[in-house]
């Protein structure tokens, strides 16, 4: 399902700093776009919005649709790979995909096989993706952590409890998995961050917290790290709630550095947002009636 806008709703791309500043660079009130990725270069976001993918570009202010054919609609999992200039792509039919990063025909990585799957994270050496897989697109099952070669082929399944998880991605040195997960509580939807070792051991939570938190993304460098905090309560990772965008450390992931408070949830950071340089990361907000 495509997501737009409501009546009176905008789409408003900010930029994040980790001394705590934040920044207004898109807003549009026709558009709604998600999942910002940082470019390579530092002069671009990748964004999905209306089944596409665009390119924001920083300097200019200027937004432009990727062309790209054989795929089907996008939804708002997907990553660059480390060369700078492909991207890999979850479609709403379930499948991961990869292209140019200029554009051009898209190949599919995944096969048939009975899960729907959603792309998170690309290892630092392009070789493996990890990927959330809903057995027979059934959402009120548990998502499943499980592993692709980035070229295709057989998957391997990851064991981190029986509840759900999602937003699977590398860690920089490659060694971890980080991820959120619903396997700490009985409380239904209660999300928390977590992390394990590629080789399947090490399984840790990484804080206990009262709040429902997702998506977590460590910087390039490793020094930093955003999530994304729902109201206790939540369930999934709706749209349109008041949520907070949190800057940690990953040696302390209980002590917010910095917090941004906005409307959101859905497409506000579902996929790594930092900049090449490690010191801001974007993230898009959705306020109503403002």
């Amino acid at each position: 399902m495509i997501r737009t806008l409501r009546v009176g709703q905008r789409c408003e791309i900010w930029i994040a700093s980790i001394t705590g500043e934040s920044e207004l660079v898109f807003s549009s009130d026709e558009l709604l776009l998600e999942a910002p990725n940082w470019t390579l270069d530092g002069g671009s976001l990748i964004l999905n919005g209306d089944g596409k993918l665009w390119r924001f570009d920083l300097a200019s202010g200027s937004l432009e649709a990727v062309p790209l054919d054989g795929i089907p609609e996008l939804n708002n999992d997907h990553v660059l790979a480390p060369d700078g200039h492909s991207i890999f792509l979850s479609a709403n039919d379930g499948h991961i995909y990869s292209a140019a990063l200029a554009g051009g025909r898209a190949t599919r990585i995944t096969d048939d096989d009975g899960f729907f799957h959603f792309l998170h994270g690309v290892s630092p050496d392009g070789r493996e993706l990890a990927y959330v897989g809903i057995q027979a697109g059934d959402f009120t099952q548990p998502g499943q952590l499980l592993t692709v070669p980035a070229t295709g082929g057989a998957t391997e399944a990851m064991d981190v409890g029986e509840g759900h998880c999602d937003g699977p991605e590398y860690s920089p040195d490659g060694e971890w998995i980080y991820i959120n997960t619903e396997s700490f509580s009985t409380l239904p939807g209660h999300a928390q961050l977590a992390r394990v070792r590629r080789d399947g051991s090490g399984f840790e939570r990484l804080v206990e917290s009262g709040s429902v938190d997702w998506f977590p993304h460590l910087s390039p460098d490793g020094r930093w790290a955003s999530y994304i905090r729902f109201p206790s309560g939540t369930e999934g990772h709706p749209a349109d709630l008041p949520v907070d965008v949190v800057l940690v450390s990953p040696a302390d992931w209980t002590t917010s550095i910095h917090t941004w408070s906005l409307l959101g949830g859905q497409g506000t950071l579902n996929v790594n947002s930092w900049s090449p340089d490690a010191s801001q990361f974007a993230y898009v907000a959705y306020p109503i009636g403002k």
